[in-house]
Formats: C-alpha cells, structure tokens, sequence
C-alpha cells in the first residue's frame, strides 16, 4: 500500500484529535486487526529528536480506522520549525509478521498560541 498524504492543523494549547480510514486499492476498508500503528512528528525527515509524539490508536481495526491525539499540555510544548510546520508519518506494523508500512504522511501547520 503505497503511502497517503494529508495535511494536518494543530493549534498549540489545546487538545487534538484526527481520525483516518486506510482503504486498499479497491476502496474498501483495510483490516487492520492484526496490526499496530504509531506516529511521530519531527522539525525535517532528517532530524533525530521527535518533536510530537502522537497517541496512535486503531479503534475500528475492521474498518480500518486510526486515530491519532494529543492532549493540551503536549501541544502546548510543540516547536515546529522556522516556518510554522513538521513533518509526519504515520507506520502500522503487522504483528504476525512485524511489516512496517507507512500508510499516510504530511506536513502539520502549528498554530501559537496567544491566551495562555
């Protein structure tokens, strides 16, 4: 399954939540019973220091769904890169097999914060 891209939009301080549906070529739902899914935001693809880490959950393996969140305090610490932006991606790994696959990735636009 070759890779996704979606843009995603956080505004520091606050809570996120971002829910996304794999489908395989056909358009049908990809079953994802058997996998395992994780996601981690960096400044560029080729620094080493995670700058959000994503609570990454399956919550309808046979539809397919992945919900990636983060709550306020953890948004609130997020530094992105001179322009505003990360990068992410997200993996699933296959836990019969141990696969990885990376299923979406895109750039995250952060939005400061005024009110603290």
């Amino acid at each position: 399954m070759a890779a996704g891209y979606q843009d995603q939009y956080i505004e520091k301080g606050t809570d996120f939540v971002s829910q996304l549906t794999l489908k395989d070529s056909y358009g049908s739902p990809y079953d994802l019973s058997f996998f395992t899914v994780n996601s981690q935001a960096r400044i560029s693809y080729t620094t080493s220091n995670v700058a959000l880490q994503f609570t990454s959950s399956i919550i309808d393996a046979a539809n397919g769904v992945i919900q990636l969140s983060a709550n306020a305090a953890t948004t609130a610490n997020v530094v992105p890169n001179y322009v505003g932006r990360l990068v992410y991606d997200v993996v699933i790994t296959d836990t019969n097999s141990g696969t990885k696959s990376r299923v979406l990735e895109g750039q995250i636009t952060v939005s400061p914060s005024v009110t603290q």
